[in-house]
């Protein structure tokens, strides 16, 4: 009985020694492949942003970060692990997802690959890499915890889509990869709630790869833009029912811009704004998450209660200037 219950013993059971060596291998192999294209992004002396992290993406020198790492500078200081220091010019930022994007005035060897964060499951291995409290390139790893999570930017729009982890970051890690066992960046490290352990989250990669290519194509990210203000508020049961609609909340606009395309449109103040092209509106990150590049110049229709009558308008996004 003692002879079995000692080759059972943990510390003995080759198993569980491979299993150790497999995660070990997969999280190393991971380091390996993208630790040299991370990035250490400094801002100039008196600049509010201060220190972050970045990652390489194209071997021409392009760098993603986070919008609040650069802050309002325009040019910054990156330096990768080998130890080549360049300038880095701000190509763009997009404050509504905390990603800016960076062209160094130099050729990097070291490229990470962007990959698809739609395949992501909860509870595969993510990988933090990262310059957190100023000690450099630094490694944790944890799981993916939750997906599809919504935080709020600094401009106070929704982030969709982002990724949350227990891998510990610290300030420093912003704008640093998270990365799959495959040697892909699944998301950029962008926030921690103070206080708690084990949360923390990242933009993902996908959401990161429309930013950088909208900047890349106009210089900033495009969303449309009606000219409304407006507030969540409860929907008459009623209402909701004429419409056809399982909600309990829409929109009321409180305030317009005269010669908004909303005012154009007819929309009036204290209209209910209940659905955009079909899809309900229950607060107003919904008609934030509608009105996006692919609506600039389209006519929309807006679904809205007035005086208790359920009406149709149609309006014609235009352009937010960020």
């Amino acid at each position: 009985m003692l002879d079995r219950a000692d080759n059972t013993n943990n510390s003995e059971n080759p198993g569980d020694g491979l299993l150790l060596d497999a995660y070990s291998s997969s999280v190393a192999n991971a380091v390996e492949t993208v630790g040299p294209a991370v990035c250490r992004v400094e801002t100039p002396a008196g600049r509010r942003a201060g220190l972050g992290s970045g990652v390489v993406i194209s071997s021409d020198g392009l760098v993603v970060t986070n919008s609040h790492v650069v802050g309002q500078a325009n040019t910054v200081k990156v330096i990768v692990p080998d130890g080549a220091t360049a300038e880095a010019r701000v190509l763009g930022r997009d404050p509504d997802t905390d990603i800016a994007l960076l062209r160094a005035n130099s050729n990097f060897s070291a490229v990470a690959e962007l990959g698809d964060s739609k395949s992501l499951r909860r509870g595969q291995i993510a990988i933090a890499i990262g310059n957190p409290l100023g000690f450099d390139w630094t490694v944790t790893a944890g799981v993916v915890s939750a997906l599809g999570r919504s935080m709020r930017a600094s401009t106070g729009r929704l982030i969709d889509d982002v990724i949350q982890t227990d891998a510990a970051l610290n300030p420093g890690n912003s704008g640093g990869p998270l990365v799959a066992t495959n040697g892909k960046v699944i998301g950029i490290n962008t926030a921690v709630i103070q206080g708690a352990q084990g949360i923390a989250f990242a933009v993902a990669a996908n959401t990161a790869r429309f930013v950088v290519s909208e900047i890349m194509r106009h210089g900033r990210v495009r969303r449309a833009f009606v000219g409304i203000s407006a507030d969540t508020v409860p929907l008459p049961r009623r209402a909701a029912l004429a419409a056809g609609l399982a909600t309990a909340s829409a929109l009321r606009v409180r305030s317009m811009e005269t010669a908004g395309p909303a005012a154009q449109a007819g929309v009036a103040v204290g209209d209910l704004i209940l659905s955009v092209d079909g899809h309900a509106v229950t607060g107003v990150d919904d008609l934030i998450r509608l009105l996006d590049g692919e609506r600039i110049g389209k006519k929309v229709e807006l679904t809205v209660v007035r005086a208790a009558r359920i009406t149709s308008l149609v309006v014609t996004p235009i352009a937010r200037v960020s």
